[in-house]
């Protein structure tokens, strides 16, 4: 019996739902007023930002609970307790600079995470609790290691070769979720993305640093020649990608899912400029709200590229075979590259100060203000 996830019937537990993609995944969930019933499990670490769902934790379908995915008692006392069948894995540390400083944090957030998740889920849904289930573990196309110019895109059969820390964490959790499904018949799924983009990504990755950036005025960094290629997902079209696997893949499976849009992260950022300054021709008031952005005085922001030293190991080329996802399950991405970073740099616009509060600590504050009654009462 292969179960719908996503009715209102359901219940899913969602883990990292406060960090990037997660926030879109359970957005479009909860504003789906048919959509099933989610609680978020994040430790809200640096990355964790609960201010992106506030406007919807007055909805009775969603719960938020502050803890680790490492504590296997919490999360198993969770789907005990709400007969949760669902979850969908996307808590993980996932920036690869921060991986080479410091690889520790990674090895137990992704790995000994989501081998305390596996262990909670088997106890239950398949020593106590049998019955339809479904594990989804969210990974990255960074486990197949880089590609030439010429090679043929990652597929699912692509063998693993991960490059970083962080890709090797990924790689490891990846396997252990296939274990689970073919030692202990646990009903599991993987995804394996490209690059996301949009709505509420920490601005520590590339497009959100570089629009943050544009807007103050300061150097674009871009890292060694900027040929590094990289394939780009909008963000809503990955959520989409995901329901499809829940209400229709196949157990055991893996699935690629890629946006389609191989480009140079030289070229991405020039194209990126090139929105900003098309924006602030456009609108006058973007002038006065950030007078120190090159566009604010008629100047290109492509003025403030500036090449920087090439991170470690750094992987040349990424590109997603998606063949599978589109045949089997029928998903394909909406969202074009141009038509995705218009909506990218018109949210940044509107949401700068979501921006600011997290690049400069304000975000604790607002966290303590909103919540510290509810916090204390639990």
């Amino acid at each position: 019996m292969k179960p719908q996830h996503l009715d209102g019937s359901s219940h899913l537990l969602v883990t990292g739902g406060a960090g990037f993609i997660g926030v879109n995944f359970v957005r479009r969930l909860i504003e789906n007023p048919h959509g099933p019933t989610v609680t978020v499990l994040d430790a809200l670490t640096y990355a964790g930002n609960r201010e992106s769902l506030a406007d919807l934790e007055n909805s009775p379908r969603l719960h938020f609970v502050h803890a680790d995915i490492r504590d296997g008692e919490t999360v198993e006392s969770l789907l005990r307790a709400s007969n949760i069948r669902t979850i969908v894995h996307f808590a993980a540390e996932s920036h690869v600079d921060r991986s080479i400083l410091g690889p520790d944090a990674f090895i137990d957030t992704n790995i000994v995470g989501t081998h305390s998740l596996l262990k909670a889920a088997r106890s239950f849904w398949i020593g106590d609790e049998p019955g339809p289930h479904r594990f989804h573990h969210v990974s990255t196309d960074e486990v197949y290691g880089s590609l030439e110019p010429a090679d043929p895109a990652f597929s699912e059969s692509t063998p693993y070769a991960p490059n970083s820390p962080y890709a090797a964490s990924k790689a490891a959790s990846d396997h252990l979720v296939r274990a689970y499904h073919h030692t202990y018949g646990l009903d599991t799924t993987i995804s394996n993305c490209s690059n996301n983009y949009g709505p509420f990504q920490f601005p520590e990755k590339l497009i959100p640093l570089v629009m943050m950036n544009m807007l103050a005025g300061k150097a674009l960094p871009i890292y060694g020649d900027g040929s590094n290629v990289r394939d780009w997902l909008y963000v809503e079209d990955h959520c989409r990608g995901i329901e499809a696997i829940l209400k229709g893949g196949e157990p055991g499976r893996v699935y690629n899912i890629g946006g389609l849009n191989e480009r140079k992260n030289i070229d991405l950022v020039r194209i990126l400029c090139a929105v900003v300054d098309e924006r602030f021709a456009a609108e006058p008031a973007l002038a006065t709200a950030h007078p120190n952005c090159p566009a604010a005085h008629g100047k290109p922001c492509e003025s403030l590229i500036t090449f920087v030293k090439d991170r470690p190991g750094h992987d040349r080329r990424y590109a997603i075979n998606a063949d599978r996802i589109e045949r089997e399950l029928g998903f394909r991405p909406v969202e074009t590259f141009e038509t995705g970073l218009a909506k990218t740099v018109d949210w940044y616009l509107a949401h700068e100060e979501w921006c600011r509060r997290i690049q400069d600590g304000r975000y604790r504050e607002w966290v303590d203000r909103q919540y510290s009654d509810r916090l204390a009462a639990r």
